[in-house]
C-alpha cells in the first residue's frame, strides 16, 4: 500500500508538522490527525520510483561495448583450464588471456 504525507494546518492557516500514514489507494484522504483530531491536509509529492538502478540498466552498464567505450577491461574465468579471457576493452597493454595462478 502506498504512504501518503499529510501536514497540519496551524490556526493561520501556515503548514505545520509532516507526518506519513499508510492508506489503500482507494481510501478517502485525511481530514484530521489520528492522533491529535487537528486539521490535516494531504502534500502532493513525486513519487519515489527507483528507476536508475534497475535490472535492464544494469545490464546495459555492464555491456562489454560500453565497458570498452567507457575506458574499462573485462575478463572472464574459462571453468575449464582457468586462465581468464578478455571479453571487454582494447587497452594494448592488457593481455588478451591470463594464466591461472600457480599455487
Amino acid at each position: 500500500m502506498p504512504t501518503y504525507t499529510y501536514e497540519e494546518i496551524l490556526p493561520d492557516g501556515s503548514p505545520g508538522t509532516r507526518f506519513e500514514v499508510i492508506q489503500a489507494m482507494s481510501d478517502a484522504p485525511l481530514t484530521q490527525h489520528p492522533h491529535t483530531g487537528k486539521p490535516i491536509r494531504k502534500v502532493l509529492a513525486s513519487p519515489a520510483l527507483n528507476t536508475r538502478y534497475s535490472e535492464t540498466a544494469n545490464q546495459r552498464a555492464l555491456d562489454n561495448k560500453n565497458l570498452t567505450q567507457k575506458g574499462f577491461t573485462q575478463y572472464e574465468k574459462d571453468k575449464l583450464t582457468g586462465r581468464y579471457h578478455k571479453t571487454a576493452g582494447n587497452d594494448p597493454r592488457a593481455p588478451d588471456i591470463i594464466e591461472k595462478p600457480k599455487n
